[in-house]
């Protein structure tokens, strides 16, 4: 090839070279540009999943805090449920511990409370760090034979039972351990988590025993309990479980102490460890009753799988596990509330008050039951009586050896007529819970509540028409008690004549904003049921699972087929204007003052689609008000950010929390919660969960406080202040009647429940969390009530909780992402206004954004969002500006810029360096 030839190819494929360079840097930088100016409102989120943890010493002390704080919180949460002198282990150094599970221990539970328990405090360095030997020898057995549960991932549990077969101690170990020390400790551990209840029968588990369920020992832990028994003097019990159990055998005679730790979280074995030392006296008191046998609970029967054989749906959820592989079809599935108000300790105190039940012979531990190592005397000093409020006042002094705290417990027992409106034996009305009394030191307490708080719900109307709460003329017992059990001393209050708390009569509770009436008729009327009355125990006690399968009625199948979204022509159109204002403008205003319609005038309908679609673990920047994306994440027991899988502390399970019993140590959690979550730039917690403990078998148990809703709510609120004091907004979950795991989010499982049930257990500590907690947002709940989806439900995100309540903030549903349990047109219509999910902008109808009534719905939900996040501290606590992402393809394009400069620059010389070469050789020539 000559000369001349070279030199055109070398310049053509310059002239190619430089040409695809720049098409590359145009297409790429613009490809940028178009992601900076389109797809920008999803950098936050995508930020928030690819972000990693906060790696500041702000970050690392808050978190350090709240570690702080759960063994704190486990140290008074443990319950001393048995001690025949085998605790404290004073003077004690050298012990062997039993049970596979101290290699494997609970500390919290699976799904939206999860954590990284890698970090966590075990038991061993718990008693290491009190000064206790472990028998190594038993330690490495259990390394080299025990079988981890298995790990299911985010939802999901394995409840194999893993203990090592007693068959396979070698001899010489234990003889090894018998001169080692003559004290066992024995734990035992059980799990539970989001998706799956726990099993009724153990036959197709791992170590289970066909016949048994989860909650009562299989053969391999009856045999390990022998053993240890045979062969040492001081046997304790630790018991490492989410759920009450079935706990018989710690009355056998060999058994010396038995202790209750819940999920201790990062720290609480900590706890544990100074309580079996005795370096910390036990306070805590049981959340739940605990029955010999769970069979006895009036709900055995009423949970888990029903299905309606005569109507299907679409099965989309990727939870679920039901329905047909290929075609999705699934039968709807229900759960009845039979048992109505009789939960928990209302049902076992009610029955044995009545006769219907021998109460020794079927509760082994009452709720609020807890034993010391020390002992109380307490005594009402003072009792006042207004006419609206009840104070009582009670004298407690530490009578024994040791310091140590005592709990209060204040109930009231209410008339009841035959007939009437249903009521139980006794009802927790109030708690306190003493500082540290030394031995020999008294502290006066008092508990105050109202007359409203001894009023029932009257929902068939036998006093008010249209249902009221209602306080019966009659005498009230105001008791002061050891226990839901033990009575210590009482005091009685004579009301005249009926207070009936609605317009027709006595006006609404002073607590209310509007009278509280019947929202829920097709609820407690709609599957024909027969409710569970202390005017025929026996005949209305529950005594089958049969049928698992029925047919829906017509009017059931109608309701679950009709769509909510109703368009109203006559609707008034709202106006867009610009004014000028920015979100931080609201901060500190009244939900109804003016400049709030002109913020939300300046918001198109694009802009309200993008707000309240796009819900999922934070809410996007909206420019036109200057919002800049706020993140949200669980979770309940601690900061989870499932999307990024970035964990804070992780916190005792919540059912610890309400085992304290103490209100100002719940309020200083939540505020160090909320600390860790605002140094890990989040705005808002998907927490605390106060669903009721209506059954033993839910797996969400470890993630809700109680069986009783005045606990629940009480200690829940007291969190919430603490969370929402640091400036973090708290969506409480999941509203309402979200009870069991089983089919819940499986077309949304159809709930059957009388109204005063509703009110007065599983509204409660709602309802506590909204006027006393002030919660500025709530989660709405998978399942349905009634036939109608809980994000759909008008009665209950309005009427109840707006109109009644007084609640002004937002409701956001459960995660949708997987499985859409509702429509998010009537969601919107209904008061639900956030859809947490991405890209949920899209299930809004055209006719829900051209209408007068879908735009006023959009409207409504966006007030309702930024008024929750102007009154929090997110906007001082989050400033905007450009997010990570953005900074990094904006980095992108000037790295790529720069490199087409260089490349042009040393084009350009090279070319010319060329052409002088050959301007020279030419001469030359």
């Amino acid at each position: 090839m000559s000369e001349e030839k070279k030199t055109k190819k070398i310049r053509r494929l310059s002239r190619i070279a430089f040409c695809l360079m720049s098409f590359l840097t145009i297409v790429l930088v613009g490809l940028n540009a178009v992601m900076l100016a389109v797809v920008k409102p999803y950098y936050g989120f995508l930020n928030n999943f690819l972000a990693g943890a906060p790696e500041t010493a702000e970050a690392e002390a808050a978190t350090q805090s709240s570690a702080d704080v759960t063994e704190e919180v486990e140290g008074e949460g443990i319950v001393l449920l048995k001690n025949n002198g085998g605790l404290p282990l004073a003077g004690e150094t050298k012990i062997n511990v039993f049970g596979s599970g101290v290699l494997d221990m609970t500390y919290g539970g699976t799904g939206s409370g999860s954590g990284d328990s890698s970090r966590n405090v075990t038991l061993l360095q718990g008693l290491a760090a009190e000064g206790f030997a472990v028998n190594e020898e038993i330690l490495s057995f259990y390394e080299e034979n025990a079988v981890p549960r298995a790990d299911m991932g985010l939802v999901g549990t394995d409840f194999g039972i893993y203990e090592v077969d007693p068959a396979l101690y070698p001899e010489d170990l234990m003889e090894h351990a018998k001169s080692y020390s003559d004290v066992a400790l024995l734990v035992l551990t059980r799990v539970g988590g989001e998706g799956d209840d726990l099993p009724l029968d153990m036959e197709s588990y791992a170590g289970g025993d066909a016949g048994k369920h989860y909650l009562e020992l299989q053969e391999s832990e009856q045999q390990l309990l022998s053993l240890v028994e045979q062969n040492f003097g001081t046997v304790v019990v630790v018991l490492n479980s989410p759920n009450v159990m079935e706990l018989g055998f710690l009355e056998e005679k060999e058994i010396d102490a038995a202790v209750w730790i819940g999920c201790p979280g990062s720290t609480g074995c900590g706890a544990v460890a100074k309580v079996l030392s005795g370096e910390l006296n036990p306070s805590g008191r049981t959340a739940d009753t605990f029955a010999y046998e769970v069979e006895s609970n009036p709900t055995y029967y009423n949970f888990g799988d029903h299905d309606y054989s005569n109507i299907t749906y679409v099965n989309r959820s990727q939870f679920a596990g039901t329905g047909d592989a290929e075609t999705g079809q699934d039968n709807y599935h229900y759960v009845e509330y039979i048992e109505g108000i009789y939960v928990g300790y209302r049902y076992y105190e009610t029955a044995a008050a009545d006769g219907f039940i021998n109460y020794e012979d079927v509760v082994q531990f009452p709720f609020g039951y807890g034993l010391s190592y020390t002992t109380f005397a307490k005594e009402i000093t003072a009792f006042s009586d207004d006419g609206s409020n009840i104070t009582m006042e009670v004298t407690v002094t530490n009578t024994g050896k040791t310091a140590g705290k005592d709990v209060v417990e204040v109930y009231c027992s209410a008339p009841y007529y035959e007939g009437g409106i249903e009521k139980s034996e006794v009802v927790l009305t109030g708690f306190a819970k003493t500082g540290l009394l030394a031995a020999g030191e008294k502290e006066t307490v008092a508990v105050t509540f109202s007359h409203e708080d001894m009023a029932s719900y009257d929902y068939s109307g036998i006093k008010a028409a249209g249902g009221a709460y209602v306080l019966e003329a009659g005498e009230y017992e105001i008791r002061l008690q050891e226990d839901s059990h033990t009575v210590i001393d009482s005091r009685s209050v004579t009301v005249a004549e009926d207070v009936i708390y609605d317009e027709a009569h006595d006006g609404a509770r002073s607590t209310d904003l509007a009278e509280a009436k019947n929202q829920f008729a097709d609820v407690s009327d709609g599957a024909g049921l027969v409710y569970l009355s202390r005017a025929d125990w026996d005949g209305t006690m529950p005594k089958s699972a049969e049928p698992l399968a029925k047919e829906a009625t017509e009017a059931q199948i109608a309701a679950l087929e009709t769509s909510r979204v109703v368009i109203n022509e006559e609707d008034e159109d709202i106006t867009f204007a610009k004014h000028g204002l920015k979100l931080a403008d609201m901060a500190g205003l009244s939900y109804d003052d003016p400049k709030w319609e002109q913020l939300l005038e300046q918001l198109s309908v694009d802009d309200m689609t993008l707000l309240v679609g796009n819900g999922g673990w934070s809410t996007f920047a909206i420019n036109s008000i200057g919002k800049p994306y706020y993140s949200e994440i669980d979770g309940p027991n601690g900061l989870n950010n499932i999307m990024a899988g970035v964990t804070g502390n992780q916190m005792t399970g919540q059912s610890v929390l309400a085992m304290t019993w103490n209100t100002e140590l719940a309020e200083r959690m939540g505020r160090t919660f909320g600390e860790e979550a605002v140094a890990y730039d989040v705005t808002g917690l998907y927490a605390p969960a106060l669903n009721i403990h209506r059954n033993p078998y839910s797996g969400r148990n470890y993630e809700y406080m109680s069986e009783d809703g005045t606990l629940t709510g009480k200690m829940g609120a007291a969190e919430i202040r603490g969370i929402q004091s640091a400036g973090v907004y708290c969506y409480t979950k999941h509203f309402a009647a979200n009870d069991q795991e089983t089919n819940r989010d499986a077309g949304g499982l159809v709930t059957w429940l009388n109204e005063q049930a509703f009110r007065e257990i599983y509204l409660r500590g709602f309802e506590l969390a909204v006027k006393e907690g002030k919660s500025m947002g709530m989660m709405s709940s998978f399942n349905r009530i009634g036939t109608t989806p809980a994000a759909e439900s008008y009665p209950l995100l309005t009427t109840v909780l707006r109109d009644e309540w007084g609640f002004a903030g937002a409701v956001i549903t459960d995660c949708v992402m997987a499985c859409w349990t509702e429509d998010v047109n009537a969601a919107l219509l209904a008061g639900n206004d956030l859809q947490l999910t991405i890209l949920g902008q899209g299930m809004i109808s055209d006719e829900m954004k051209g209408s007068a009534t879908g735009r006023q719905a959009l409207r409504s939900a966006c007030h309702n969002i930024l008024y929750m996040q102007a009154n929090s501290g997110a906007v001082q606590n989050i400033k905007g500006g450009m997010t990570p992402l953005e900074v990094k393809l904006i980095l992108a394009d000037i790295v790529l810029i720069a490199l087409f400069v260089l490349y042009y620059v040393r084009r350009h010389l090279k070319m010319k360096r060329w052409k002088q070469a050959q301007t020279v050789v030419g001469g030359e020539k």
